[in-house]
């Protein structure tokens, strides 16, 4: 594999962001210029984003329905925000379930990890290790009590891997495998039809 960027990057003369000494930082990531959507960054290094597939869209539409539908008052959700974990770390969940009085406004990019009581990440075949592994840990490390890891079973329908924060250990605990249907009391009661990805409502 060749390190020399593409002929048509070359065409618009992309200029690669170059790290500072030590690596990027978390303020870093709202000042860079012309970064990729959904850019993350993982110990202090910018992970970006291959394009989404359908699975992935829609299973983020159909969580969101379930989570708006059933949200308590003091809670609201948001697709695609960072959370700032640290100086080196602001990855991005493709959901985040969070306290309503952490919202500060229209150009808020990120939450502080004490506000967010839900994570969820939807994997993808370049995020595996990431979102299997990477990702969960640092949540964990950081007091998001409660991750869920969706992925695609063999037709292509949502499981949803739900897990809670052990404080004693500061690590996940799983508490469910939810096929077809997911069915939770905590954080809050909510339910999905996961069989409806790709119907809308038709």
């Amino acid at each position: 594999m060749s390190a020399a960027p593409e002929p048509r990057l070359e065409k618009q003369r992309y200029r690669w962001p170059v790290p500072p000494e030590g690596g990027w930082t978390a303020d870093d990531l709202d000042r860079i210029p012309g970064l990729p959507p959904h850019t993350e960054l993982i110990d202090g290094s910018l992970v970006f984003m291959s394009p989404q597939r359908k699975f992935h869209t829609r299973t983020m539409w159909l969580l969101e329905q379930a989570l708006l539908a059933h949200l308590p008052q003091d809670l609201d959700v948001d697709r695609e925000m960072t959370i700032r974990i640290d100086r080196r770390n602001r990855p991005e969940p493709d959901m985040v379930v969070y306290r309503a009085e952490a919202d500060t406004g229209a150009d808020q990019t990120w939450y502080e990890p004490e506000d967010v009581v839900l994570a969820v990440e939807v994997v993808s075949p370049d995020s595996q290790d990431r979102d299997r592994d990477v990702k969960p840990r640092k949540y964990a490390a950081a007091g998001v009590v409660h991750f869920w890891r969706v992925e695609a079973d063999a037709d292509g329908l949502p499981i949803v891997y739900v897990y809670e924060l052990d404080p004693a250990r500061q690590a996940y605990t799983p508490t469910g495998i939810y096929h077809n249907k997911l069915k939770l009391d905590v954080p809050f009661r909510i339910e999905a039809d996961l069989t409806q990805i790709y119907n809308r409502g038709r």
